[in-house]
Order: C-alpha cells, then structure tokens, then sequence
C-alpha cells in the first residue's frame, strides 16, 4: 500500500471510529431522563425530567461534571469508555430532611445533595451570566408539581 492509500485508510478508520462512538453514545444516552430514584420510595417532590441531550449538546457540559468516581479522595471524571453506573450506587444515603447535619462522609454519599450541590450552583452560575437564562434554581422549577 502507497503512503498516500495508507493515510487515506487512516483518515477512513478515524471517520469509522467517531461515527461509532456517536452511535454508542445515542444508544446509551436517551435524550430525556427522569430522576427517579428507588432510595426514595415515597418522595416529598415530583421527578425530575432532565434533558441529557440539552446539557451535553446544546449547553456543553462535560460528561465528567456529572459522570465520576472518586479517586485518591478527589472527584475525577470516568475514564474513556467506562461504564455510567446509576448515581445510587454510590450515593446511596437517602436522608431527604436534616441530609445538611449529617456527618461530612454520609453527605458525600447522600443522593440528595449529590444532585443539588452539582446542579444548583451550576444552574445559580448560567443565571447569573446570562439572566433571561431558563436555568431553574427554585425547588418547583425543577420538581414541577402535577397540575390540579
């Protein structure tokens, strides 16, 4: 093979490879997830209905904000190709009142503040910078009571 076939094949194979790492990513990530979490059989608030496909594409999140594990003490985005686990299976503390008076381990581990300390901040942060943002930051934005 020519030099010139093999960057040609090469250019190809790099073409084959992110097509199907998109199609991976689509099959994987829905577009809309609903925040439901079994640690909480009777929640106080309504699911959250979270655009994945907003976040990622359109407000450019990176998949590490949200997607971690913890190594060396410290939080670190998963590592290329690493499966997402569901958000329980490490925060699995599911105090929902006084989570802020447990001991600092537990609330590193509560689901509650999981979700709240990052999106919150983040959410406060869009506002702020752009503020006719539809950014929610108020517990019913993103808890939508059911209409009567």
């Amino acid at each position: 093979m020519t030099r010139g076939g093999k960057i040609v094949a090469c250019v190809f194979a790099t073409i084959f490879m992110f097509c199907a790492a998109l199609i991976v990513y689509a099959v994987q990530a829905p577009d809309e997830i609903t925040i439901k979490d079994s640690l909480w059989p009777n929640p106080t608030k309504t699911p959250v209905k979270f655009s994945h496909k907003k976040h990622a594409e359109d407000y450019k999140i990176a998949c590490g904000q949200c997607h971690h594990i913890v190594k060396d003490g410290k939080k670190v985005p998963l590592p290329e190709g690493a499966a997402v686990e569901k958000c329980d299976k490490c925060h699995n503390e599911a105090t929902i009142q006084g989570e802020k008076k447990l001991p600092p381990d537990q609330q590193k581990k509560n689901l509650k503040l999981a979700f709240h300390d990052n999106c919150i901040p983040c959410h406060k942060k869009a506002k702020q910078e752009k503020p006719d943002t539809k950014a929610p930051i108020t517990c019913n934005q993103c808890h939508i009571p059911p209409a009567k």
